[in-house]
């Protein structure tokens, strides 16, 4: 483990672990009959891949009309390779979403359009990928219509995000699972946090923040 940052309380390490991923918590439907043979695409001119593979894991959130003056809700995402914290984004959304379902799909294209750029660079460097990049979100509506194919949509407003995120699913890019708000880390980017709560997320990002002797 190398440690890559640190503050006099904290530290921010490059862990190389493999995560604990419970594969039971993604669903893995029959998409065809919405996209057809759709799959991931692969760089023509990429390297062959050397050396372990790392798995891709990211955390996702939204707030909702967390900006009092505009209304506009903030997109917030932390990216891992294995234990390794290597991306992380925090920012208001350039629309305004009338609906927690819409702020949640605008976030959960965002974090999706980051990893597909991510896993092209990594295959580019020669970096071998395990599978799929697993994504974990706290809102249930949106995490049930991007495991399930039979789920409509109901907003016609929030196609170009709900149809983008589930085409990735569709062709093994992406799987995603719900997670508890108190498990999600990107809770952090989005949202003022303060007590346990506070401490246990901080916790699962940086080393030795607080001191629980």
């Amino acid at each position: 483990m190398s440690f890559v940052g640190h503050k006099h309380n904290a530290r921010l390490a490059f862990d190389p672990t493999y995560p604990s991923i419970d594969l039971n918590d993604f669903i893995e439907g029959e998409w065809k009959e919405f996209y057809g043979d759709v799959a991931e695409p692969m760089p023509d001119d990429m390297p062959k891949p050397l050396g372990k593979e790392v798995d891709v894991r990211a955390f996702v959130d939204s707030d909702h009309a967390g900006d009092k003056r505009t209304r506009r809700s903030r997109t917030g995402y932390l990216i891992y390779l294995n234990m390794a914290l290597v991306d992380w984004f925090s920012k208001k959304q350039p629309t305004i979403e009338t609906s927690v379902f819409g702020a949640e799909f605008v976030a959960m294209k965002n974090v999706v359009e980051k990893l597909r750029g991510l896993r092209y660079k990594l295959r580019m460097m020669g970096v071998p990928i395990s599978g799929c990049s697993y994504v974990y979100g706290d809102n249930m509506s949106v995490i049930h219509n991007t495991q399930r194919p039979e789920s409509t949509l109901k907003k016609k407003s929030n196609a170009i995000c709900y149809h983008f995120v589930r085409e990735s699913v569709a062709m093994g890019e992406t799987l995603t699972c719900h997670i508890p708000t108190d498990r999600n880390l990107a809770d952090l980017q989005t949202k003022v946090t303060s007590g346990q709560k506070r401490k246990r997320l901080v916790s699962g990002v940086l080393y030795d923040i607080y001191d629980y002797e």
